[in-house]
Order: C-alpha cells, then structure tokens, then sequence
C-alpha cells in the first residue's frame, strides 16, 4: 500500500482517538479522583471520601460535623413567598453562595418536578415549587403539609444544636423532612426496602446527637460511580457512627458543596442531571451549616 492510500486510513484514526479522548474528558470533566481521603476542611468538620469496588463501583462523600464546635449553626431554605409555592428553585451551589454558608447539600423532595428531556424539565433556577413535608428556617414554620402519601420523616434543629428525628418540639427553630428513615437506634430501619442503585443523599446523628453525618453517593456513572440502594446507604451511615439517619433527595439533586479558598462554592461530589456529570439540579429545599 503506498503512501496515499495509508494517508486517509491514519487520519481516520487519529480522528477515532481524537473523538474518543474528547468523549473522555468531557464524560470526566470535574469529577473527584475515586481514592480515598480524609480531610479535616474546619474546626469540627472532617470531609471523608469512601471509595468501594464490590459489588459495583461506589463513591461517597461523608462530612462530620461537631455540632459543639463554637461557631457551628444550621439553616434550612428560608421561603421566599407565603405563596402556595414558597420557594424558588435554587441550585446548591447558590443557596451555599446566597446565604453565605460553609456546608451545604441537597433537602427534601419537592414539586412540582419532571425531567423529560434537558430540554423539557422542571424546575429552571426561580421557578416556584414546594417542599415535600414539614419545613422551618429560622424560627418559622411555612410549610406543615405533605404532598406524599403518608407523613415524611423530619430532622428537626434547636437554636442551640440539638438535632432530632420525627420529635417535634414545641419551638421550631430549623427543619427539613426527607424521603424515609434508614437507620434507627442504631439498625438498619425495619422493613427498609433496598430499591434501586441510585444517587443518594442522607443526614444521620449519633448516639448523643453530637455529631452531625452528611453523606452523598455519587451514581448513574458507569466505571465511576454507579450508586447506592437504600439499605446500602444505611449501613453506610452505620459504619460512620449513625444512630438516627433518613435519606434526603436523590438522583439528580443529590450534590455536596463547600466554600472553597477563594470564598466560592466548591462542589465534593459528581452530581449528574439530565445523566450529565456535574451538572447542578436546581432544587426547593437544603439544609446549610455557617462554620464560623
């Protein structure tokens, strides 16, 4: 073969290996590198990133929070009408931005919500939407009904850092509801159905209500990260030291952010909408912490 007819064939694969690097990096674009760490990012708060092979690759990020660490304080989503639709959709990254905070990830469900196509989706960044279950910020209960079946579960935050589950008392200072409890006294929750490997976010105290676990698995990636069922999520929230958890939202909404350095938002995990990889749902409720 001389060397104009092999010409058009090296191109050709050039072109291959150009297209598939291409495909590569922009499916890698930003992820976290899947080894496993531990940081301490504050005072009181150690960043963890739990990396497993069996039976399916899996990659969670957990943040520890001292809730006795003077300067810690929690904020959930403030409404922003008295509206049928109090809040306006917002990604992680901006509420974290917005209301000036250190910690933030995903809350509850909401509505309304479909993602047909990344063209046809609801919401887009304020849009109205409500939250799914009980919902307080700073003193101010705005939404006390549910547009489940049943009660959701509900993590309850005094002023002063005292974290509940599902016992409501009689000030409501912050509070978010979740999807379903994972972990109780210590156990795996009775009757907690596995369900599918997806994305999860979680929330769980320990024994004494010190210490405050945030974990978000990352899923949908495939030789990534593909997810978490339930019951796996739980044990993971057990081998951290959780005695109370429930899951938050998840799929597509599930994202952790941080300050970072330069005082923007920095994003731990690799959330994925509308299946791209780091790509931000925007979302109704989340559950923030200021580390003074």
């Amino acid at each position: 073969m001389n060397v104009s007819k092999r010409t058009p064939i090296i191109l050709g694969v050039l072109l291959l290996m150009g297209l598939c690097l291409g495909a590569y990096l922009f499916y890698d674009r930003g992820r976290p590198a899947p080894i496993a760490m531990k940081q301490e990012l504050y005072e009181g708060v150690t960043y963890r990133r739990v990396v497993r092979y069996l039976p399916r690759p899996m990659i969670a990020h957990v943040l520890t929070i001292d809730t006795k660490e003077k300067g810690v304080e929690f904020l959930v989503t403030p409404p922003d009408s008295e509206s049928e639709t109090p809040l306006k959709a917002r990604t992680t990254s901006q509420f974290l931005e917005e209301f000036d905070l250190q910690i933030a990830i995903n809350g509850g469900g909401f509505s309304p919500w479909w993602s047909r196509s990344p063209a046809d989706y609801y919401p887009h960044v304020g849009d109205p939407i409500a939250p799914a279950g009980f919902t307080a910020s700073n003193g101010k209960a705005y939404w006390t009904t549910s547009n489940t079946e049943g009660i959701p579960p509900a993590l309850f935050i005094s002023r002063r850092n005292a974290l509940s589950f599902n016992n409501k008392p009689n000030r409501v200072h912050n509070a978010i509801s979740g999807d379903r409890m994972l972990v109780l006294k210590g156990e795996i929750a009775p009757d907690l159905e596995g369900g599918e490997v997806e994305p999860r976010t979680a929330v769980g105290i320990n024994r004494n209500g010190r210490y405050v676990y945030l974990v978000v698995v990352d899923g949908r990636q495939p030789f990534y990260s593909e997810g978490a069922t339930f019951t796996e999520l739980a044990q993971l929230l057990i081998d951290q030291g959780a005695h109370m958890a429930m899951s938050l939202d998840g799929g597509g909404s599930s994202t952790m952010v941080v300050e970072g350095d330069d005082g923007k938002p920095r994003i731990l995990n690799s959330p994925i909408d509308h299946y791209i990889p780091g790509t931000e749902r925007p979302v109704g409720t989340h559950l923030g912490i200021y580390v003074k």
